[in-house]
C-alpha cells in the first residue's frame, strides 16, 4: 500500500561566500507554520546554522490534509552580481532574497 504523503522536492543547496543556502527540513518542528518555503543559511566552515528565513506563506484549506497542500522550493541559484538568492517554488513563483538584509521580494 502506498502512502498518501508526497515527498518534498529536493532543491539543491547553493553556496556563496562561504555560506550554504538550503531548504530547511522539518520547519514545522522548528516552530514555523508550514514545511515548505523556508531556507537556512549554514556557515560552510563550521557547519553552524546562521539564520532561517520564510520566503512565502502557504494558505491551507482546513478541509484537506495539510501535507498535500505544502508548497516547496524546487530550485535555488545565486546571482553573484546582485548578491541575491533566487528561489523558484512548485507553483512556478520566483522569490529573490537580498543576502545583505534578508529581504524577500516576489518576482513577477
Amino acid at each position: 500500500m502506498e502512502s498518501s504523503k508526497r515527498r518534498a522536492p529536493a532543491a539543491k543547496p547553493v553556496t556563496h561566500k562561504g555560506i550554504r543556502y538550503e531548504q530547511l527540513r522539518g520547519a514545522r518542528s522548528r516552530g514555523f507554520g508550514q514545511s515548505g518555503g523556508i531556507i537556512a543559511a549554514i556557515d560552510v566552515a563550521s557547519g553552524q546554522e546562521l539564520w532561517t528565513l520564510q520566503l512565502y506563506t502557504t494558505q491551507y484549506d482546513p478541509h484537506e490534509e495539510t501535507d498535500v497542500q505544502e508548497v516547496y522550493i524546487e530550485e535555488m541559484r545565486i546571482d553573484a552580481k546582485s548578491d541575491t538568492l533566487i528561489a523558484r517554488d512548485e507553483r512556478g513563483r520566483t522569490f529573490v532574497v537580498d543576502l545583505k538584509d534578508r529581504t524577500v521580494t516576489e518576482r513577477r
